[in-house]
């Protein structure tokens, strides 16, 4: 490279934080550049296939809406694809770069990356930079107990999450791009607008979700606490896509939500902040911890008709339903029925849990691996739930968090016209003969009293 700094560039190479408000890392490589910065994301050939077609025209939305915030700062985006630390540093030799800026990451695959990319540009005399308050609010490795590693009870890790302060917001800066190929920058198919207020998608990017955390801060979260369990009402922020992606600042949120709110709603949300960064210092501290009982238990049971019901939206029980379908129609589902259907599917039929995260994280649009396999595991009970035996009966979680049986009316056609939510929720009070007529199964699991129990091993219906 050549020894005169006055034509280099540093580069500044997005993963997940695909936002240009209060990014670290595009903030230190405009500072270390002097503002001349390549914008950086490489469609990555190890992670696009393992993704649904909603979530990659999420993050093509994303990548546009970059973009244009970036032409807005002096710049643009630059696009490659294909092995990641290949294309940094062949971007970084034709810009003679020696500081190329990331975020830091938790995942094994992650580190992988990372450590192969520092190695890389190390053996071309540049430098990788990594920035670990980008994705989280506290660094993942900076608190822990005295004993150990890492919080495995998340109590404690909120107490002390509570006692930190934020980091200072990045400014986004004034930038300049050398001149340089890249691929072209997807454009949003002309109804991606239509999507953002639909129940079919929601749309990618920075100012959809600046928009979305301005309308969550002024109109909803002081009632957080009490209605986000709610399912029919759909009152939680649905911020996680954006989280996900780095559209918003997970510390932005934080700060805005400290200084302009009090109270039991506030507090709620920033727990539900403290939970990502829970979850991804223990995954930081335990790669394997995405694919590996942090907990034993006994064997999981095979049953492919079971989980083909359950991913199909068919087990007869409408709650778990009715949360399958929405997430195949959305790329969402809500956190209440997150739970409900999970529980089911590991608790109730004794699925391995990781079948179920694997069918969560091809259609979820939030679905990074912290997250999505770290609360599988607790709700299967192999992960950090003090309670690891606890059980969540759906009929009840149905009569509690649906009590209207809109949520179910919602999701579920077949049950829509039905006006008593008994039957809503347990329809096979009406007998087989009416399932048939409403073309809704009957349940995959012995159902009495308000009880659900072992898995049906007959035709379902000898329990009428």
């Amino acid at each position: 490279m050549p020894s005169s700094s006055a034509s280099r560039a540093t580069v500044a190479l997005f993963t997940r934080d695909l936002r240009v408000h209060d990014n670290p890392v595009l903030a230190a490589a405009a500072a270390s550049g002097e503002g001349r910065v390549v914008p950086l994301f490489v469609l990555d050939g190890g992670i696009l296939p393992r993704i649904s077609p909603p979530r990659r025209r999420f993050l093509e939305e994303c990548l546009a809406d970059l973009d244009g915030a970036l032409r807005k700062l002096g710049g643009h985006l630059v696009l490659r694809s294909g092995d990641v630390v290949a294309e940094v540093c062949r971007v970084a030799d034709e810009v003679d770069a020696v500081e190329v800026h990331m975020a830091s990451d938790v995942t094994a695959y992650a580190q992988e990356r990372q450590d192969a990319l520092a190695s890389a540009l190390r053996a071309k005399g540049a430098e990788l930079h990594l920035h670990d308050q980008v994705h989280t609010i506290q660094p993942p490795g900076d608190l822990r107990p005295s004993d150990r590693a890492y919080f495995s009870v998340f109590t404690p890790y909120w107490r002390r999450w509570a006692e930190m302060p934020l980091r200072a917001p990045a400014s986004a800066p004034r930038l300049t791009v050398p001149r340089i190929d890249g691929l072209d920058v997807p454009t949003p198919k002309s109804d991606s607008k239509a999507k953002s207020d639909s129940k079919d998608g929601l749309l990618g990017g920075e100012t959809e979700g600046r928009k979305r955390a301005q309308q969550w801060l002024k109109k909803t979260v002081d009632d957080y606490e009490e209605i986000h369990d709610d399912l029919a009402a759909d009152a939680t922020s649905k911020l996680s896509p954006y989280l996900h992606f780095g559209c918003v600042s997970a510390t932005e949120l934080a700060a805005r939500a400290s200084r302009d709110h009090s109270g039991a709603g506030a507090e709620a949300f920033l727990r539900q902040l403290c939970w990502r960064d829970f979850h991804h210092q223990v995954l930081a501290a335990r790669p394997d911890a995405a694919h590996t009982d942090l907990r034993p238990r006994g064997e999981w049971v095979e049953d492919p008709e079971a989980l083909k019901a359950w991913t199909e939206g068919c087990t007869g029980i409408p709650i778990v339903d009715a949360g399958m379908r929405q997430l195949v129609a959305e790329g969402w589902m809500h956190n209440r029925a997150r739970l409900i259907t999970a529980g089911f599917l590991t608790k109730t039929i004794g699925v391995d849990w990781r079948q179920g995260a694997a069918h969560f994280a091809y259609h979820l649009l939030d679905a990074d691996v912290a997250n999505n396999n770290l609360n599988w595991q607790w709700v299967a009970g192999t992960g950090m739930d003090t309670r690891p035996n606890r059980v969540l009966n759906p009929l009840r979680q149905a009569a509690r968090y649906d009590p209207t049986g809109d949520y179910v009316r919602r999701y579920v056609p077949e049950l829509a016209e039905l006006t008593d939510v008994a039957h809503v929720h347990q329809p096979w009070r009406l007998g087989p003969v009416s399932l048939r007529d409403l073309g809704y199964p009957a349940p995959i699991v012995e159902v009495e009293n308000g009880r659900v129990g072992e898995r049906v091993s007959g035709p379902s219906e000898r329990l009428f």
